[in-house]
């Protein structure tokens, strides 16, 4: 057996991640997914994640705004 092996869930989660950091408005969808996904070692790249994205907006959408505050 190999010293390291893939992690699908890790690669996922890795791949979701940058579409929330990269796309204008991520879907419900994928940002479902990706929290049903995570561990809690991953929650905080992903609140960086979405503040990063409220604070680059002028009108910041409530829906994320309350997804962070589910993560604190």
């Amino acid at each position: 057996m190999p010293d390291t092996e893939y992690d699908a869930r890790a690669e996922l989660v890795a791949t979701l991640l940058k579409k929330v950091e990269e796309d204008q408005y991520p879907s419900t969808t994928m940002l479902n997914m990706l929290e049903e996904l995570m561990t809690p070692d991953e929650v905080p790249g992903y609140a960086e994640a979405l503040l990063n994205r409220i604070r680059s907006e002028q009108f910041p959408s409530i829906p994320l705004l309350k997804r962070l505050q589910n993560l604190t």
